[in-house]
């Protein structure tokens, strides 16, 4: 069996009914930032949250009724699992999925929200794809492979084409990469569509498996590493995806676990649109400029999936803000009486800093009870507004220590 064009546009028939033809849209914030005219290609939009029930949902379809009465297991550290879960349901297939109990309880929930039996086990993929090889072996049941297998390729190649029949001049698509069953279905199908197109992968730099097995010319197996971008988190590429990848893909790079933050922070600020880490990978490498070349280029980035949970995204607002500077942190030291603490605020207030939080803690030092260390998380407009109201509190006669 071979991955080729044809059989991704008989993917794209098989699918068309379920799944959504993804936005793609023009950013000139990012455009201006990166150099280029960079386009986003949403499958954070899609059903179940990710690009993942293409690939799924052609497997599911294609599967002998011997197969299917056998049920279906699959390991995914998310996204797979809830396209296995959802195209499962669809055909009447009984579904298990092994995830590892590091996967976002989104994910989990989800998964079961769409009819699947979850078993977790182990930290990374790597270890839940053990665990789901071992109840396969037990059960019968059919495995469906979240990345190494024809099939599920293809459906993951329709990206390719909706891409290239939307915006023909594409220059450059760049992918996130995990196992690399997604890349290797988009390059086939842009690579076969337009020869000169440019195919950048992206992985995390803690478990860059493909970077480093096509510097080796082989298959490569990593250290399992827990990357904010779990969905991209895989230690060992698939061999199929492998040759294909070899073949049609121009380049890997890679992204540090702040690329990958930023990235995450800077689609939801700045276009409005939550990403999970993998999802956000291709504009995290964009932004840190990772990706050459590409001056005055038709770029296109891929958001993988948006499947995060709340807590995850708190935690990187916050974490984001303060690395820009827009969140202050800082100790003030007040005299303890009534009155103090509230007319600094009040200073602060007019400043145009908003007091998120401020806790007074006593001292006891040579000053005595007389004094409080009061620290405060203030957040601002810019790093530059938020240097203007120390500087002014300062001016005001305030000792202020910064913390980050």
């Amino acid at each position: 069996m071979e991955l080729n064009l044809e059989r991704i546009k008989k993917a794209q028939e098989t699918i068309k009914d379920v799944v959504r033809k993804t936005p793609l849209f023009y950013t000139s914030t990012f455009s201006k930032q990166c150099g280029c005219n960079l386009y986003l290609k949403c499958e954070n939009k899609q059903k179940t949250g990710a690009f993942k029930l293409r690939g799924a949902y052609n497997k599911v379809a294609n599967l002998t009724e011997e197969e299917k009465s056998r049920g279906v297991i699959a390991s995914s550290a998310g996204n797979h699992a809830q396209g296995v879960a959802y195209a499962a349901t669809a055909f009447g297939v009984k579904a298990t999925i092994a995830m590892p109990v590091t996967a976002p309880q989104a994910k989990v929930q989800a998964t079961k929200g769409y009819g699947a039996d979850v078993i977790q086990a182990g930290q990374v993929y790597d270890e839940c794809y053990a665990k789901a090889v071992e109840v396969q072996k037990e059960t019968g049941a059919t495995f469906l492979h979240p990345f190494n297998d024809i099939d599920v390729m293809a459906g993951q190649g329709t990206i390719g084409v909706e891409i290239l029949e939307e915006l023909p001049n594409t220059d450059v698509i760049v992918v996130p990469i995990g196992g690399g069953g997604l890349i290797a279905g988009i390059a086939t199908a842009a690579k076969a569509i337009k020869p000169s197109i440019r195919i950048i992968g992206v992985q995390p730099e803690i478990v860059a498996s493909t970077k480093a097995s096509l510097e080796k010319g082989k298959v490569v197996t990593l250290p399992g590493a827990k990357s904010l971008a779990d969905g991209i988190s895989v230690s060992t590429p698939g061999d199929v995806c492998f040759e294909y990848i070899k073949k049609y893909v121009d380049e890997v790079v890679t992204v540090s676990e702040d690329d990958i933050a930023y990235g995450m922070f800077s689609l939801m600020e700045r276009n409005k649109l939550v990403a999970e880490g993998a999802g956000a990978s291709a504009i995290g490498s964009l932004l840190a400029g990772k990706v050459s070349g590409i001056e005055g280029k038709n770029v296109v980035a891929l958001i993988s999936g948006g499947n995060v949970d709340i807590a995850t995204v708190s935690k990187i607002i916050e974490r984001e803000l303060v690395l820009l500077n827009r969140r202050l942190r800082f100790t003030v030291e007040l005299q303890d009486k009534a009155g103090t603490l509230g007319a600094l605020i009040s200073e602060i207030g007019i400043m145009g800093g908003n007091v998120v939080t401020a806790r007074q803690n006593n001292n006891w030092n040579e000053k005595g009870l007389d004094f409080a260390d009061v620290s405060f998380e203030v957040t601002v407009q810019s790093a530059e507004h938020g240097e203007q109201i120390i500087k002014d509190l300062k001016e005001k006669g305030y000792s202020i220590e910064l913390h980050k």
